[in-house]
C-alpha cells in the first residue's frame, strides 16, 4: 500500500515541478487576483495595472540593457504613476500628453547612446498601453466589466488553446526563426477557442442584462481579430527576446517567465482597443 502511494505521488511531484505545472500554479494564483481587481474597478484595478506597467518597463529596460538602468527605470516608473493618478482624477487629455512628453524627454536625456534612447522611449510606450487601457475599458460606459471580461476570455483562450493544440497536433511551424515551438495548428486552435470564448461572454452578458443587445456575429469577428493580434503580440515579444538573446523577459512569474511573457498577447489587444477608443474620442 505504501509503495502504491509513493508511486502515485511521483507523477504529481513531477507535474508540479514541470513547466506546465508551474504555469497552472501561477494561473491559479494570478487569475483570481486579476478578476477580483476587475470586479472592484476604480483605484484597486488601476493600481493592479500600474504594477503591471512598471514591471513591464523594468523588464523591457533590463532586456534591452538601457543605461544608466536604474535612473531610467525610476523616470519611467514615476511617469506611469503620474499617468495613473491623472486617469483616476479625470484629468484632461492635454495633461496626459504633457506627462508623456516630459517622461519621454527625461528618459531620452538620461539614456546613453542612440539605441539606448530608442529602447527607453519604446519601453515607456509599451508600458503605457498596459497601464492605461485596461482601466479605461473598465470605466468606459459602453464597455465596462463585460468588455474587460471579453478581453480576458479571448486572450486567455487563445493562449491556452494554442499551447495545447500545438503540442497535440504539431505540424508546420508558424515562424520558426522567431518562435520555433509555435505551429499553424496552434494558431488555428487559438482562433477557434477565441471565437467560442468571445461569443460565450457576449451571449452571457446579454442574457444577464448587463449590456444592451448587439450583434453576436460581430463579436465573433472581433474575437477572431483579437486572437490574431494576441498571437502576433506573442510573436513580437519572442522576436524582441531573440534580439536581446534572452529566454524570458524576467523570472517574476514561475512557469511563465516575466510579466511581458504573460501579457504580450493582452498588450496587443489592448493596443488595438486603445487606438479605436482614441479615434472614437476625437471623431465625436
Amino acid at each position: 500500500m505504501a509503495g502504491g502511494e509513493e508511486g502515485a505521488a511521483k507523477p504529481t511531484a513531477g507535474f508540479a515541478s514541470s513547466e506546465l505545472g508551474k504555469r497552472v500554479a501561477s494561473a491559479i494564483v494570478l487569475i483570481p487576483i486579476a478578476l477580483a481587481a476587475a470586479w472592484q474597478g476604480g483605484w484597486a484595478f488601476a493600481l493592479f495595472w500600474l504594477a503591471a506597467g512598471i514591471a513591464t518597463a523594468w523588464e523591457w529596460t533590463n532586456m534591452t540593457r538601457v543605461a544608466p538602468r536604474l535612473p531610467v527605470q525610476a523616470v519611467l516608473g514615476v511617469g506611469l504613476t503620474v499617468l495613473t493618478v491623472l486617469l483616476l482624477t479625470d484629468a484632461s487629455f492635454v495633461a496626459f500628453a504633457g506627462v508623456c512628453a516630459l517622461t519621454l524627454l527625461a528618459a531620452a536625456l538620461l539614456s546613453e547612446g542612440r539605441e539606448g534612447k530608442f529602447w527607453a522611449l519604446t519601453g515607456f510606450a509599451y508600458a503605457v498601453v498596459l497601464t492605461l487601457v485596461p482601466p479605461i475599458v473598465r470605466e468606459h460606459p459602453n464597455l465596462g466589466l463585460p468588455g474587460l471580461l471579453w478581453m480576458f476570455a479571448v486572450v486567455w483562450s487563445t493562449d491556452i488553446a494554442a499551447y495545447f493544440t500545438g503540442r497535440s497536433l504539431g505540424g508546420p511551424k508558424l515562424w520558426p526563426r522567431v518562435s520555433p515551438k509555435k505551429t499553424w495548428s496552434g494558431f488555428a486552435g487559438g482562433l477557434l477557442a477565441a471565437a467560442v470564448a468571445g461569443f460565450l461572454v457576449a451571449w452571457g452578458v446579454q442574457k444577464l442584462g448587463l449590456m444592451p443587445p448587439f450583434s453576436l456575429r460581430n463579436v465573433v469577428m472581433l474575437s477572431l481579430v483579437a486572437s490574431v493580434a494576441s498571437q502576433l503580440g506573442d510573436l513580437g515579444e519572442s522576436a524582441l527576446k531573440r534580439h536581446c538573446d534572452v529566454k524570458d523577459s524576467s523570472h517574476l512569474i514561475p512557469g511563465h517567465g516575466g510579466v511581458m511573457d504573460r501579457l504580450d498577447g493582452f498588450w496587443a489587444v489592448a493596443l488595438i482597443l486603445g487606438i479605436v477608443l482614441l479615434i472614437i474620442r476625437f471623431a465625436s
